[in-house]
């Protein structure tokens, strides 16, 4: 492999490192890092006032639906099933998700979310996808 294509494949990586994810309770005085902060649940954080969220996008059109998310209930044994179903509601946001790209392209972003699961996670699945539809566009051209 030449230098110069190299370069290319960590670009590649990097741009892929670009989404972070964290609880959004515990990030209420962000890091410069963060980038663009993207709540990505349906309910507004019980507690939390917008000004102390400090979230620069409400994507809640991009979370699970209700049904999906009553149904797993953040039940591990669920989580893969969750993820395939929650894959098929994303592929209806192709707007949103195109959206979530595009602010990679821009710099760092953070999907922040409310659940005390911190592995288990729409924000974890959602990253997931993304990261895949980035991938895939990449290699395509």
């Amino acid at each position: 492999m030449c230098h110069a294509e190299l370069g290319s494949a960590s670009h590649v990586i990097e741009n892929l490192s670009m989404i972070k994810i964290k609880r959004i309770y515990a990030t209420l005085a962000p890091a410069k890092e963060d980038g663009v902060r993207i709540l990505v649940d349906r309910l507004w954080p019980r507690g939390l006032t917008k000004e102390k969220a400090k979230v620069d996008l409400w994507l809640k059109e991009i979370a699970p639906s209700d049904h999906l998310r009553k149904w797993y209930a953040h039940d591990p044994k669920k989580w893969n099933q969750f993820r395939e179903r929650y894959f098929k509601e994303l592929g209806d946001h192709k707007e949103l998700v195109d959206l979530i790209i595009q602010k990679t392209k821009e710099g760092a972003v953070t999907l922040l979310y409310s659940s005390k699961e911190e592995k288990i996670n729409n924000a974890v699945a959602l990253k997931e996808y993304i990261e895949k539809q980035k991938k895939g566009r990449e290699m395509a051209n």
